[in-house]
């Protein structure tokens, strides 16, 4: 299927458009799953895998009922080198063995052959010797502001594996503004001619649905933006990071979708994975669960 057409068909099955972030920190998870320091300052590299690891695969479990998304971020992950890296991509294999459609939250953005192999690195399914096949992730967050030449060659290798792309269009962090915002010589905000370029090279493959497999990264915190950017991208499927720890509310996303209750998938990390530190009578995995049930029944509750 079309990334579009199968991402929506993962929500309706879920019954809500909404995606939990795996961003593991050493030093937020249960206290129970911390790698021992010895008394020292640095971690064990392997001991710090493993414990990520772990927590990963409980987060997934404890999530699975809830959400159809998950989005790995990758720097978490390659702090770790080597094994942290493979650590991810056997995870991102794992969530789609149990039935996740995966983000890989890279932010990717180069031109030519560059763009290529990151591409081919993040989306493309791997049979190495030594490795075996694991399933690449679904899709790839990526930066498009160096222009058409950074974002087609994601297109040329997502196109025929049927993957997707989420472009940062507007972003949630309060930095982003400076740029964004900045004034063209038509009245118009950087952000919008960006918005224009997105919904233009998105145009290459649109699903049955209606909707690109190369959607747009829009913050909940710019409520301001939200509805304007939606009708400049009729096509895209919106990537709405910002709920929850970082200030970004349901009535603030709802202009992400369409009347028809499409068009944008409603990320959270730190509310949902780190919920045992506002739950603390529940056991952490269970807090976990709640913090997923709590996101779903948000988000439906604005779409009635």
């Amino acid at each position: 299927m079309h990334f579009a057409d199968r991402l929506l068909d993962a929500i309706t099955r879920k019954g809500s458009p909404v995606c939990v972030g795996i961003d593991p920190v050493i030093e937020k998870l249960p206290r129970e799953l911390q790698p021992s320091t010895n008394g020292s300052s640095e971690v064990n590299i392997n001991e710090a895998v493993a414990a990520i690891t772990s927590w990963t695969r409980d987060v997934l479990e404890a999530v699975v009922d809830h959400v159809p998304v998950v989005k790995f971020q990758s720097a978490c992950f390659e702090r770790y080198l080597w094994e942290g890296v493979e650590a991810l991509h056997r995870l991102i294999h794992l969530a789609h063995e149990m039935g996740f459609v995966v983000v890989c939250d890279a932010k990717r953005g180069d031109i030519g052959i560059s763009s290529s192999h990151y591409a081919a690195g993040n989306l493309a399914d791997s049979n190495l010797q030594g490795v075996g096949t694991l399933k690449g992730a679904d899709s790839l967050t990526v930066n498009g502001y160096m222009g058409h030449d950074c974002l087609q060659p994601f297109i040329d290798v997502a196109m025929p594996q049927k993957k997707g792309l989420f472009a940062l269009v507007r972003t949630s962090n309060p930095g982003g503004d400076r740029l964004q915002t900045l004034k063209l010589a038509d009245g118009r905000q950087m952000v919008d001619e960006m918005a224009a370029f997105v919904a233009e090279l998105g145009e290459q493959s649109v699903g049955n649905c209606g909707y690109s497999l190369l959607g747009a990264v829009v913050g909940a915190t710019k409520v301001e933006d939200i509805a304007r950017l939606r009708k400049l991208m009729p096509q895209q499927i919106f990537l709405v990071p910002g709920y929850g720890a970082q200030g970004g509310g349901a009535e603030d996303v709802k202009a992400s979708f369409k009347e028809d209750g499409t068009g944008a998938i409603i990320t959270a990390s730190r509310s949902v994975i780190y919920a045992h530190t506002r739950l603390p009578d529940l056991d952490w995995k269970d807090a976990v669960a709640q913090g997923a049930a709590e996101l779903n029944s948000e988000i439906r509750e604005i779409l009635g």
